[in-house]
């Protein structure tokens, strides 16, 4: 199963809907960027974000900076790129496996000319001894 995206709405009020659209202009996001990284961030986090002034940005709030920061080695930053670039390879060859499938069956049922398909497994099971055929 793929990775699908869902649509999760919510209130709020007037005042809070203004504030959050100035914050999303400053930024030159859109309002639905801002919810997207808030709750990229909540989720990433375990739940556990805290909304802080941008004045308290990095200060130690009880013993620890807020937002935590982690440094990343570049060695791994490409090596993620890399495989979601084989990732999407790999997504693309199952699409045009998927519809080449599709293409055969539809080919097989419209081909009036074929009267039956044998299917390979359903010999072997008719078949009583322990002799095999080769073909060809």
């Amino acid at each position: 199963m793929g990775n699908k995206n869902k649509t999760i709405s919510f209130r709020v009020n007037e005042d809070s809907f203004e504030t959050l659209r100035e914050i999303a202009e400053e930024r030159d996001l859109s309002l639905s960027a801002v919810f997207r990284d808030y709750v990229d961030t909540l989720v990433a986090h375990d739940g556990r974000v805290k909304v802080v002034p941008e004045s308290e940005v990095g200060e130690a709030t009880d013993g620890e900076e807020f937002p935590p920061t982690v440094e990343v080695p570049k060695s791994f930053v490409r090596e993620h790129e890399r495989l979601e670039l084989e990732a999407e390879h790999l997504r693309e060859q199952l699409q045009e496996h998927k519809q080449y499938v599709t293409h055969l069956q539809k080919r097989v049922e419209s081909d009036e000319s074929v009267e039956e398909v044998v299917q390979l497994e359903e010999l072997d099971e008719e078949l009583d001894t322990e002799e095999t055929y080769r073909l060809g």
